[in-house]
């Protein structure tokens, strides 16, 4: 089945460039089909860039999906159009006497900021807290995989000195898991951080389940073992040129910025890179949507599972 976006969406025409098969709403609404309704709460700057990726990902599934967008407040957007924002997205109060099946919650560039100095971190905490009794599991990536595990578990920011940034191989490690179902035992995605994952604090501080890690990287994929809480500190997301835009924006901004690691074929920027995590990411959003969405939501999202604790 088609991911749904509405009509209009820019990502519509895009990922049928791809040949990915995209239903308007139009169309949708005359199929006696209940789809899955998944809340993405975008925080990225370049908002049409990111909608375009996880559409993406999401996309390549055989369940009929309803895309909801939503942005963290009303301020303006410098990457933006004002006009794409108030068309495609939705503010917090407007849904939240709704039920989601689903909800992704993107990475945002404040992996160098404080919390309490995150000008939407009320609202952040609002959302994550809120998602416990409307959401039936919520998958967060990057900088708000740190956010959700101070609301959550109140762990605190681990910085690293310098930026994670490249592509690097993981592990998976428990063979059972049905998040890594049909994934090799090593694989490659990309990151772009200064958060720090140390897998011992994982353990030793959650009772999270950590699925895949990397020796350079940290933990990488952990979640509850409900099935309502999932955690991807990498951007499996990106684009092929996506890692390259970060590196010569940074580097016209003049803060040197190192290579990233594994991504320039002989490490030569010139040269241009190959995504090495493609399939990898397609497979871990497939199997985040049937395992962790499908099979445990209800039918009627009226009955909704209980609070987490």
């Amino acid at each position: 089945m088609p991911i749904r976006v509405p009509d209009e969406l820019p990502a519509a025409n895009i990922l049928r460039n791809e040949n990915i098969f995209v239903m308007t709403s139009t169309r949708a609404n005359i199929q006696n089909i209940r789809p899955l309704k998944v809340l993405l709460l975008n925080l990225m700057p370049k908002k049409i860039e990111a909608e375009n990726q996880f559409i993406r990902l999401l996309s390549n599934s055989p369940l009929q999906i309803d895309i909801q967008l939503l942005r963290i407040d009303s301020r303006q957007c410098k990457n933006t159009p004002a006009e794409h924002l108030d068309t495609f997205y939705c503010d917090f109060d407007s849904i939240k006497d709704q039920n989601f099946d689903g909800l992704i919650v993107t990475g945002a560039p404040l992996g160098l900021v404080e919390f309490e100095d995150v000008t939407y971190w009320d609202e952040i905490e609002k959302i994550v807290t809120w998602a416990k009794n409307h959401v039936t599991s919520t998958l967060f990536v990057c900088w708000a995989v740190q956010a959700a595990l101070n609301v959550l578990y109140h762990l605190p920011k681990y910085t690293r000195t310098t930026k994670l940034s490249g592509v690097y191989s993981h592990s998976t490690l428990d063979p059972l898991a049905l998040l890594t179902r049909g994934f090799d035992e090593t694989f490659f995605a990309p990151h772009s951080r200064f958060a720090d994952f140390p897998e011992s604090v994982i353990r030793d501080h959650t009772d999270l389940d950590i699925l895949a890690g990397s020796e350079e990287a940290g933990a990488y994929l952990f979640a509850s073992k409900d099935k309502r809480l999932v955690f991807v500190t990498g951007h499996p997301e990106y684009d092929v040129g996506t890692l390259a835009a970060e590196y010569w924006r940074d580097r016209a901004a003049g803060l040197d910025p190192e290579l990233p690691v594994n991504y320039f074929p002989n490490n030569d920027s010139d040269n241009k890179p190959v995504a090495a995590w493609r399939s990898h990411g397609h497979l871990l959003f497939s199997n985040w949507l049937n395992y962790y969405v499908y099979q445990i939501t209800p039918y009627d999202l009226a009955f909704m599972n209980p609070t987490l604790d």
